[in-house]
């Protein structure tokens, strides 16, 4: 006679194999955390898109195997004055992080227009009279910072624990919480823009309509002019779809190319010329949309000027 669980032996289960197996027929990703996870020296995250090289691009054939395009209605890009988050709102004004942001709004600590939220999805607008525990708070000063980032300065969680890191370099350009729009690797120069905007990087990051970058790059062979259409035409790289604004020969030097490209997919300048088989000497990001490395020497940083917000504002 076969024991019974409670008898000291366990009975097989066949239920959790079922669900796993059903879970693999339905094709539901796996919970575990990818470890491509993109973070920043100091553990800060750059704002996207910087998902891994095996995700798709939105608007693409299922085929994926050339450049055919779906046709898809376009999503207005978010505004810069869009209602947020309560607790995101709260971590904004620098008190603490959203989790905690949670817990006081749980509790009853937090009052919006004189109107206690416990609402952990309610969102506010900047014009809201936000107060925690009685004291009104306000989201931090927006801060823009351009950076022309020197050879050696890593933009990993790695770089932070062991070597340089991008973010000591800014460390003092203000007290916000800043973070960088994108990532150049280590070997790379060049500019990175810093902001606590969140809705402005997002606009810039977008691909439909957002920022350009021109990368000056200098090759060990001469650059093929068969190549230069294929990087106009765009390819598959990594199962992800990319494609050159423009591409051009700088002066008579073949070993000298300007690329001009709307991604910010990491290495990505790097990696394009790779795929085509050449050595990579150099890679220098001389322009980010309208701003450029005038009066930011290589390893210094500056605040943006009012007017160029307002044009980085204008580009997305």
């Amino acid at each position: 006679m076969r024991k019974t669980p409670s008898g000291g032996r366990r009975a097989p289960s066949t239920a959790k194999k079922s669900s796993s197996s059903s879970s693999k027929k339905a094709g539901k990703p796996s919970s575990s955390r990818s470890t491509g996870s993109s973070r920043l020296s100091g553990g800060k995250k750059a704002y996207g898109p910087d998902a891994p090289e095996g995700s798709r691009p939105a608007g693409r054939s299922s085929s994926y195997g050339g450049t055919k395009r779906v046709a898809t209605a376009k999503k207005p890009l978010p505004s810069s004055n869009a209602p947020m988050r309560l607790n995101r709102f709260i971590s904004n004004s620098g008190i603490c992080s959203r989790r905690e942001a949670d817990v006081l709004i749980e509790s009853g600590a937090v009052m919006v227009n004189g109107e206690i939220i416990v609402s952990m999805g309610h969102k506010v607008a900047p014009t809201d009279n936000v107060q925690v525990g009685g004291d009104s708070i306000h989201p931090d000063t927006k801060r823009y910072v351009l950076l022309n980032k020197p050879k050696g300065f890593g933009t990993s969680a790695a770089d932070f624990k062991a070597r340089r890191g991008v973010m000591e370099l800014v460390q003092k350009a203000c007290k916000e919480d800043i973070r960088p729009l994108d990532k150049l690797d280590r070997e790379s120069t060049g500019l990175m823009f810093f902001t606590n905007d969140e809705p402005l990087a997002l606009r810039l990051n977008d691909p439909r309509g957002g920022m350009k970058r021109l990368y000056h790059v200098v090759l060990a062979e001469k650059f093929n002019s068969t190549h230069l259409e294929a990087m106009k035409a765009g390819f598959v790289l990594d199962e992800g779809f990319v494609k050159a604004s423009e591409v051009e020969v700088v002066g008579e030097d073949r070993h000298q190319i300007g690329l001009q490209i709307m991604s910010s997919r990491s290495r990505i300048a790097r990696r394009m010329f790779e795929h085509f088989g050449y050595k990579v000497l150099k890679v220098d990001r001389v322009m980010l949309g309208p701003l450029s490395k005038k009066n930011v020497p290589r390893g210094t940083w500056r605040h943006l000027t009012p007017a160029e917000i307002n044009m980085l504002r204008m580009t997305s």
